[in-house]
This record gives structure tokens, sequence and C-alpha cells, in this order.
């Protein structure tokens, strides 16, 4: 939590090894990240930008976007944890649907529930939140949270907020 220009998405990048510090270290199990172990700490993170990157493609393939083959029982999980299975199930041509570029044909906070979906579809260690929720309302924040905590029970998780609400209910689930 903190003000902008703070500094929480630096501290996010240095956490995932997407930059190197310029004093001190990062450790991940005792051990210096440094250009031997970056590759293989990345992989086992997941990370929900501000924005997230949605491809011109069906919901599915945004949800499981980067994986081999899919998993769908593994993918209506992530979709319900992400509070977004019943819209999606909604819709004529459900997990098939197009997002349009850049999920234009969805609200933010539809998007952003896409993105939450996606990380917890690859099913990391760590999870790194940088404001995953500015545009999904309190309610359905808390939701997500609680859906995480119960199904995800040994998952990191950082999250990055402006909210003080976000941040205090999410510290006191800690």
């Amino acid at each position: 939590l903190g003000e902008t220009g703070a500094g929480k998405s630096t501290l996010a990048d240095l956490l995932m090894g997407l930059l190197e510090p310029c004093e001190g270290e990062i450790l991940v199990d005792g051990l210096p990240l440094g250009p031997t172990r970056t590759r293989a700490w990345q992989k086992n993170i997941s990370h929900v930008p501000q924005h997230v990157f949605l491809l011109d493609a069906s919901i599915e393939r945004n949800i499981s976007f980067g994986a081999g083959t899919v998993d769908t029982n593994r993918l209506r999980r992530a979709a319900r944890q992400a509070e977004i299975a019943d819209m999606i199930e909604s819709l004529p041509e459900g997990y098939d649907s197009r997002v349009g570029e850049r999920g234009a044909m969805l609200s933010g906070g539809e998007r952003q529930r896409l993105g939450i979906a996606r990380a917890l579809y690859k099913k990391a260690q760590v999870l790194v939140l940088d404001e995953p929720t500015s545009e999904i309302d309190n309610e359905t924040a808390q939701r997500i949270l609680s859906n995480v905590e119960r199904d995800e029970p040994e998952l990191t998780i950082f999250m990055i907020t402006h909210n003080p609400d976000a941040a205090a209910s999410f510290s006191r689930r800690l």
C-alpha cells in the first residue's frame, strides 16, 4: 500500500526478477536471485498487472495463455475462483467466445477477472497482484480473495494497491 511513485511496482519487478537491485540482493529459499536462478524462479510466479493483456481470441485461450494443452477442469475452476464463470457460461459460445482486440468486448472488471483467472490457471506458488481489482466492486473483490484463500492455502500473495480498504481486508486474511 502506498502513494503513486512510492515504488510499489518497482518492488514487484524486483521480486519477479524483472529488475536487479542496485544494492543488496533478493533471496529465494535463502539463495540469491541472480542471473542463473531468475528463469527458474519466474516459472513459480503468476502476475496480474494493472492492465491485463488479452489476445483477440477465445476466453479459453486467454485464460490458458501460454499453456500447451488446455485442462478444462482447471480452466473452469480458475474462472470460478476469479468470479467470472457465471458471466462466461451465460454467453452463447461460453468459453469459446472471443474477447476482441485487447478485450474490447469486455468491461474493465471482466478483463481484470480474466487476468486473475489466467494467473490462477498457471498454478504458480507466488501470485503478484498489481492493482488487480481497481475496476471490480469491493464485494466481488472480497469474494475473489476468499475463493483464493480457501482453494489455494499454500499460495503466497503479494498485492499492490492504492486502496486502503482492499489492503486492510487483504491483511486481515493473513
